[in-house]
């Protein structure tokens, strides 16, 4: 059973890479940073503006409240399965830009080889058992700067990709990404383009005899070394802020994913692009306690009779601020078409020079 995960994985890993432009291509990068977002559905183009702006829309970083932020994150998916990681640190150098650097980890760890589980005289012998990582790594380092007009703003990302399966496989990538944000009264806009440039990976793969032998004897292509391109995507977004009372407030923002690569089951869909929205809430109580909720990835089921139907993926999350510097975010969310909901928390501290 495990020789046959480590088969699947490589599968896997190989349909992509032979097809030049696949629909998911480092679909790492779509899960989100930062409890406060996952909480709202990801609904954060127009609204960011803290350091987990340089995922979001880098452009939101010029918003940023104090001189210097940290955020981090660690989440679990799949019962535990997959782990996932965040840290970012954005600095600003000057009235008008600020900086940001950014790392992403998504991996599975600790998975069994067996390839080697028999010896050369067909006996097994587990002390031939080793494990190795799949791992996704990405580096960003972001600028964003306010411009001359008023209420707006502007940013883009640098993206360098590393990809590792074991010792069998390794890819290294590149992409840029940019955004702009407007913000007039209580309005908020933004739009991003996530990969303008196609990022690509360059797949390396370095097979042992012995696994090229499994792979001949399951029916499977050996991989060869190839380019995989991650096509680009258009991010829209809009909110507003209301003001309920002296000590409440709230927030709306509603985003449109588009992508570009082929018919997908979202809201709308066509053979040349397809729209995901996603609506977010946030209300708080003196800036200090938020409470948030939101809904995406609604998509479009077919019934045993034929009849058709939609479903929505929930999100729920709360935050709390602690002396101007700590916040806390809770959130409880999905990352798709899965039936494990995962539990998120993140930190951000906020810094000045003084």
């Amino acid at each position: 059973m495990k020789q046959k995960l480590l088969i699947i994985l490589f599968v896997i890993l190989s349909t992509g890479v032979f097809a030049q432009a696949p629909k998911y291509s480092n679909e790492f990068l779509s899960i989100g940073v930062g409890a406060r977002s996952l909480g709202m559905a990801n609904a954060q183009t127009g609204i960011t503006n803290d350091v987990t702006a340089a995922y979001w829309n880098p452009a939101g970083l010029a918003l940023q409240s104090t001189d210097m932020q940290v955020g981090l994150m660690h989440n679990e998916y799949f019962a535990g399965i997959a782990k996932y990681d965040y840290a970012g640190f954005s600095m600003k150098i000057d009235t008008a830009a600020t900086v940001g650097f950014s790392f992403i980890r998504m991996g599975i760890d600790d998975i069994p080889n067996t390839i080697n589980l028999y010896d050369n005289q067909g006996n097994i012998n587990y002390n031939r058992i080793t494990t190795f990582s799949a791992a996704d790594y990405a580096f960003m380092f972001s600028y964003a700067r306010r411009s001359k007009i008023k209420g707006l703003s502007y940013g883009g990302n640098v993206k360098i990709i590393y990809r590792q399966i074991g010792s069998f496989a390794t890819a290294y990538g590149f992409g840029i990404d940019v955004g702009v944000q407007y913000q007039t009264g209580k309005w908020y806009f933004g739009a991003m383009g996530r990969d303008i440039t196609s990022t690509f990976n360059a797949w390396t793969f370095d097979l042992t005899d012995d696994m090229e032998e499994v792979f001949v004897a399951t029916g499977n292509d050996i991989p060869d070394n190839s380019l995989e391109l991650t096509l680009p995507r258009i991010n829209l977004g809009a909110g507003r802020g209301f003001r309920i009372s002296d000590n409440f407030s709230s927030l709306i923002a509603l985003d449109l994913d588009m992508t570009f690569d082929g018919k997908r089951n979202t809201l709308v869909k066509t053979s040349v692009f397809s729209i995901d929205p996603k609506l977010g809430v946030e209300f708080g109580f003196k800036g200090i306690v938020y409470v948030r909720g939101g809904i995406r990835n609604i998509q479009e089921q077919s019934g045993f009779g034929g009849d058709k139907s939609f479903t929505l993926e929930p999100n729920f999350g709360v935050g709390v601020k602690i002396k101007k510097m700590i916040s806390i975010d809770y959130a409880l969310t999905n990352i798709g078409d899965s039936y494990f909901y995962s539990n998120v928390f993140s930190l951000r501290i906020d810094l000045n020079k003084k």
